[in-house]
């Protein structure tokens, strides 16, 4: 199996605009783009003009009908990362990742089962706030900042993503592209709250699908393959390969895959507040699994067409090797190299689109939970006697502030030399959130588990993480698994002391 990083078709980013042709993407498509962007925002301004109070900011005055804060859960999860590092992943390896995307179907029950009844009867804002209820406010503070933390970074690394394929497509810099794509991103979700974000979301999901399987479809047909002889072309070399059940840890086994999914989707979508603000904005716990449901319903046949585009990609480019240019160094990449070179015009700009839909509904999402979570698990704590109207106004700047933050993020980044975005993204989410989905599960079914426990769990499980990521070949998707476990575990036994 080809090492994600030691691949041959490894791309530099600094190469990227090197490969633009500035007159390729047409009149059309740059049409079909600013339209696009132009009408999100006119989203999020019109649901300003609604954004009378903080619960109308924070979880849509109770208007939101589950099935579109479904969809918008699916949008977030989707994000540019699956959009283009899972058809760069598999076009690069196999689909030995398919069972992460597999373990967010598999864990649904659990997350409908355990943790939005918790949240129901607690009437929450955040997530964070069960921690304080359940320990200490000390405790939901770190869970909140470290939500926080990982968000700023996936605000990152989602506004780099499809800034990159903006590259390829006209040649404008890395840079300018994320500006252009993150201040937009900040105007509407800054002035809609969280309805212009679930809103913008369901209209993202139907032309992110839309234009992917336009996609499929394309590739296909210039093919001139059957399906089945796609799967044996694939097949022969190695690419489809989606369980690999030895028991090497430091390897993308179907254990490692499994467990570290498995954990990982507990945590984002059982504690995550961009996930859980969602759930707040149904009316009751019926509604909000409706939403969660919804996600898992689409996840599968969503998995199947991204990672099947990655093997098309394969199979495309080995049958047609000169239309790949020897240039072309950068896995994330291939994708939009595909769209802009082979789509026709009008559909490029659709496809496109989609990477800015993908990235869009998760930036604005973490824009939007970041600032829920600032106001309510800090501002709050220190500004009791706030009004509502004072702390509408700290949600809107702290929205702003949080997107400038990312914005400087990606752009630190974009002259970083970072080979994989979809292993970063993965490596936060150990380091950042692991032991936060551990002390969840301490206060829900340790009944003895205190503050003590609590707090000495956190704590452990970071430098469990560290040294594992130091010192040891564990691949990175347990990174989450070990966090959770070792706060867990260190929870228990510190509660056993009084």
């Amino acid at each position: 199996m080809l090492n994600y990083v030691d691949a041959t078709f490894l791309i530099s980013s600094s190469r990227l605009t090197d490969l633009a042709n500035e007159d390729s993407f047409g009149f059309i498509n740059y049409l079909v783009l600013i339209f696009y962007l132009l009408f999100s925002v006119l989203v999020g301004l019109h649901f300003g003009k609604k954004q009378k109070s903080t619960k109308d900011y924070f979880v849509g005055g109770g208007r939101i009908p589950w099935w579109a804060s479904g969809l918008s859960v699916f949008a977030t999860l989707l994000s540019a990362i699956t959009f283009m590092a899972i058809p760069a992943k598999t076009f690069v390896d196999d689909w030995s990742f398919f069972m992460l995307n597999i373990a967010a179907i598999l864990i649904a029950p659990f997350i409908a089962n355990v943790f939005i009844p918790f949240y129901n009867k607690l009437q929450i804002i955040t997530a964070y706030e069960f921690l304080e209820k359940r320990f200490s406010y000390f405790v939901r503070a770190i869970g909140s900042a470290s939500f926080i933390l990982f968000q700023l970074g996936r605000v990152g690394i989602i506004l780099l993503l499809p800034s990159l394929a903006i590259s390829v497509v006209s040649g404008i810099p890395v840079p300018l592209s994320i500006l252009v794509m993150g201040v937009l991103c900040v105007i509407y979700t800054s002035v809609g709250g969280i309805e212009a974000v679930v809103w913008t979301d369901v209209m993202q999901v139907f032309v992110l699908l839309g234009g992917s399987l336009f996609a499929f479809f394309w590739i296909l047909a210039s093919l001139d393959f059957t399906l089945i002889e796609v799967f044996e072309y694939a097949k022969d070399n190695n690419k489809i390969n989606a369980f690999d059940f030895n028991f090497d840890f430091s390897t993308s086994s179907f254990w490692v895959v499994l467990i570290g999914g498995l954990f990982s989707a507990m945590v984002t979508q059982g504690t995550d507040q961009t996930i859980v603000q969602r759930y707040l904005t149904s009316t009751d716990i019926k509604n909000s699994k409706k939403t969660l449901y919804t996600n898992a319903v689409l996840t599968l046949p969503a998995t199947l067409l991204f990672f099947s585009i990655g093997t098309l990609l394969f199979v495309f480019y080995s049958v047609f090797p000169e239309k790949l240019s020897e240039d072309v160094t950068s896995n994330d990449s291939i994708f939009p190299y595909y769209i802009i070179n082979e789509l026709p015009e009008g559909f490029s700009g659709l496809l496109i689109a989609g990477i800015f839909a993908a990235a869009m509904s998760s930036v604005s999402s973490s824009l939007n939970s970041i600032s829920t979570a600032f106001c309510n698990d800090f501002y709050l704590a220190y500004n009791l006697k706030s009004s509502d109207k004072q702390l509408l106004k700290v949600a809107k700047g702290s929205t702003v502030l949080a997107g400038v933050l990312g914005l400087l993020l990606a752009l630190w980044m974009s002259e970083s030399n970072i080979k994989s975005l979809w292993d970063q993204f993965y490596r936060f989410l150990g380091f950042f959130t692991g032991g936060l989905g551990g002390v969840f599960l301490l206060g829900i079914f340790i009944k003895r588990a205190n503050n003590l426990g609590a707090v000495s769990g956190l704590l452990f499980s970071s430098f469990v993480v560290w040294y594992t990521a130091s010192y040891t070949e564990l691949h990175f998707l347990m990174y989450t698994f070990v966090g959770g476990a070792s706060c867990f575990l260190i929870g228990w036994l510190f509660s056993l002391k009084k």
